[in-house]
């Protein structure tokens, strides 16, 4: 008889031979940046997720550092909105500012700046629109010129999240020939036209005023096209590719790192999040128990990097273990 138990015995023999480990140099921590002052928002579908002004963000950043993350995703959100998104470019906006207050109180911290008009424009898309079209085209313009402003507010990662066609070739164009041609592009690749994503409308604030993103985000049937997607982004420039969702979408990491040896982040999203931390709070679950199965998945699956709002408990569940 061949017994596959032998090796399940103690906490040791299955340490010994665990295929997949979850490290916390492996977790990105997304964060809310609300342009004000004094403010610390609770995200309602989102519990322990805040919306922060940047006078308040120093607590939340040494909750960060404290738990060994070594990098966080930034979105901003601004008090001005405008159809254009024009404060998505100002070199004093609101992400600007604090990612030069970041990098000023911790400057090893890895920063990656989100790239996307959703939060800066009156309507909500991601690109500019013409009557209920969003324009293509048209958007990669504003895109490149965030790029750069937040490249140049210190930005260590742009990650471009908008999906439209030919962003990536655009953006890395424009910051080679602005003189920034050392930083990394995460192209959020094959990003799904997805229902997990409610939360995070709440938190970003930026739920579009009209119709949905499916001319733009992926049909959640497709899963080749998803790998055709993470080549285009290669082909384009992209030095760190992604798949968002990431529970729903595990058959398309596994795709995707099957194709390529590229660096592959998964984002495991706030509908995902949410719903172990509801499950959780009722007692329906064990969250940490739960929460590294998921993130192990995640990493077993074929992700290298893990963006997820777990992030810190998980390091701190890491540590203790």
């Amino acid at each position: 008889m061949i017994r596959m138990r032998r090796l399940r015995a103690s906490s040791n023999l299955r340490s010994l031979v665990r295929e997949t480990v979850v490290t916390k140099d492996d977790l990105v921590y997304p964060v809310f940046i609300k342009e004000g002052k004094d403010i610390k928002e609770p995200v309602a579908s989102m519990p322990g997720i805040y919306q922060y002004s940047a006078d308040r963000f120093n607590e939340e950043l040494d909750r960060v550092v404290n738990a060994g993350i070594k990098a966080i995703l930034v979105f901003g959100i601004p008090s001005h909105k405008d159809e254009f998104g024009s404060e998505a470019y100002n070199d004093n906006g609101v992400t600007q500012n604090i990612i030069r207050e970041i990098k000023k109180k911790v400057p090893d911290i890895i920063v990656i700046a989100d790239v996307c008009l959703c939060e800066y424009t009156s309507h909500g898309h991601c690109g500019i629109i013409c009557g209920h079209e969003i324009l293509n085209d048209e958007t990669l313009e504003p895109l490149a010129k965030m790029s750069v402003s937040l490249a140049k507010a210190g930005a260590d990662i742009i990650a471009p999240s908008d999906m439209m066609d030919g962003r990536i070739a655009y953006i890395r164009k424009v910051l080679d020939s602005n003189g920034y041609k050392n930083t990394p592009i995460m192209a959020y690749s094959a990003k799904f036209a997805s229902g997990y994503y409610s939360p995070f409308r709440d938190a970003a604030q930026s739920e579009p005023s009209f119709g949905d993103r499916k001319t733009y985000q992926m049909d959640p049937a497709n899963g080749r096209e998803a790998v055709r997607e993470c080549e285009n982004d290669i082909a384009e420039g992209a030095d760190i590719i992604m798949v968002k969702p990431a529970l729903a979408y595990l058959d398309v990491i596994k795709e995707v790192s099957n194709f390529t040896n590229y660096p592959l982040a998964a984002y495991n999203v706030s509908g995902e999040y949410s719903m172990v931390k509801a499950a959780a709070l009722n007692g329906w679950i064990d969250e940490k128990r739960v929460v590294m199965e998921n993130l192990t998945s995640i990493k077993r699956a074929g992700a290298g990097i893990i963006i997820t709002y777990h992030a810190i408990d998980a390091a701190h569940w890491l540590k203790e273990d």
